[in-house]
């Protein structure tokens, strides 16, 4: 209980630091409405975290299993590993990127709280320390609970990848065009080297995500540093939406770590395993 009240005062204070021009004022109430801490060693809690399985989407390298998510002293470890696991759905000479690899060479771990929690604006903070190598995609979002992607809204408080071989990290929003499956953006870029030029040991550290959200923007923060600010005026679904703003919906939260696929580039065979670890997942709603 004590680390708890610990960190909850010091990642308030670092947030209010770094929100001068973020929709949260310094005047307001916050009350922290579900959190994981981690703490402790084993599976992910249940109650709280569904696994996903298999190959997923994004035509992605890796096989998701839950064995690949668990905690150890009290941090979240999403592990991704070399491997070979026979594809269940194998089909040979299928035109199907889920069906036509025979095995998966590589494994790792994807955690959501679909149907488990969900909240429609308020203050997010996860603690984490990524693996920022070629091949890594590691990622904090939230989709909304209603309506096919990207129609239902996501939003991408973190990414990190590789852009035209240059290491990026990444703040999005993303909602329905005119088209079915075809999404309208609004994503900032920020070159990995940016955080380096300020500490040139910041992938062996822990780092503070931040997303503020209400009715009117989403502001996404690193270490108190404002990535993206978005106004949800201009994120009105298309047709396939019927004109629906998912971003004034309750969204729930996704944690994962890919490897490969249409982002993530060739994998770097030295890296593995590469571990993705979360200190800490909190949402807080203005009292």
């Amino acid at each position: 209980m004590t680390r708890i009240i610990i960190f909850l005062l010091l990642s308030l204070f670092m947030s209010t630091a770094g929100a001068q021009e973020a929709s949260k004022d310094s005047e307001q109430s916050w009350k922290l409405i579900w959190h994981d801490e981690f703490d402790g060693n084993g599976s992910v809690d249940e109650q709280s975290w569904n696994y996903e399985r298999g190959f997923v989407r994004n035509h992605e390298y890796q096989w998701y299993q839950p064995q690949n998510a668990y905690k150890l002293d009290g941090i979240l470890v999403l592990e991704g590993r070399l491997d070979s696991i026979p594809n269940p759905r194998y089909q040979e000479g299928s035109g199907n990127w889920q069906r036509n690899r025979p095995f998966a060479r590589y494994s790792s771990a994807s955690i959501n709280t679909r149907g488990k929690f969900s909240f429609k604006y308020g203050h997010m903070e996860v603690r984490a320390r990524i693996p920022a190598v070629m091949g890594s995609w590691p990622a904090i979002w939230t989709l909304g609970n209603e309506m096919e992607w990207p129609s239902n809204g996501e939003i991408d408080v973190m990414e990190y990848y590789h852009v035209n071989g240059i290491p990026h990290i990444l703040a999005n929003a993303a909602w329905g065009s005119d088209r079915r499956y075809n999404a309208l953006w609004n994503s900032k870029r920020i070159p990995y080297a940016h955080f380096l030029e300020k500490d040139p040991y910041w992938s062996e550290k822990f780092h503070l995500w931040v997303m503020d959200w209400d009715e009117n923007h989403i502001a996404i923060y690193l270490d108190g540093e404002l990535l993206n600010n978005i106004d949800t005026s201009n994120t009105i679904n298309g047709l396939p939406g019927k004109h629906d703003n998912p971003f004034q919906q309750p969204h729930y939260i996704l944690l994962n770590l890919a490897i490969g696929g249409d982002n993530g580039g060739e994998p770097q065979i030295d890296a593995f395993p590469m571990r993705y670890e979360i200190d800490y997942v909190r949402v807080f709603q203005e009292e």
